[in-house]
């Protein structure tokens, strides 16, 4: 079995490449894009970020076909996925050996919320749950210092536990009268 610590020594390689470009001023903030529409008669969700494709789907009780992940599941897979690269980036600062490392996210969402008589039941996903299990012949301080380094600098756990604000605007165009809907 390989273990991540050749690719934590590429991780490193990389991350002093970039705070060089760093302190060169060859790198700013950037803006990220996404985008999704709805497909025709399924209502999947097609997800472009980049150059690649996501499908976000629902459950069948909810009209869905089952062909991906629901858009709270992609947030918990981005909250896990984002814990996991956050850890590779500063176990390779810190010189911290990985043999592996997982990150398994878990959350609560209450499929009544909005219905009557759950008016005020939030909508969104809670007590969210994180449990990172990784293997290390580190001692136990160099890894509790890894997860508060962890903890301070993951972006997506961070937003989460901090919020943003939200801005945005609906862009409403009537149809074309010439084109006819193929219901």
């Amino acid at each position: 079995m390989t273990t991540l610590n050749k690719y934590l020594r590429q991780k490193h390689e990389a991350l002093l490449d970039r705070r060089a470009r760093v302190r060169r001023g060859d790198l700013s903030a950037v803006t990220m894009e996404a985008s999704a529409s709805a497909e025709g008669r399924s209502g999947v969700r097609r997800i472009r970020i980049r150059d690649f494709q996501v499908i976000s789907d629902s459950p069948p009780d909810f009209a869905g076909y089952n062909l991906g992940p629901s858009s709270p599941e992609l947030l918990l897979g981005a909250l896990s996925s984002c814990l996991t690269h956050t850890f590779l980036i500063y176990a390779s600062d810190q010189g911290v050996p990985l043999e592996s490392l997982n990150a398994e996210v878990s959350a609560t969402i209450d499929l009544r919320a909005g219905a009557e008589g759950y008016e005020d039941v939030p909508v969104y996903p809670q007590d969210i749950n994180y449990l990172v299990t990784l293997v290390s012949p580190a001692s136990t301080a160099d890894v509790a210092r890894l997860q508060a380094t962890v903890e301070k600098l993951c972006p997506i756990l961070n937003l989460l536990k901090r919020g943003n604000e939200v801005r945005g605007q609906l862009d409403h165009q009537q149809p074309d009268h010439h084109i006819r809907s193929a219901d």
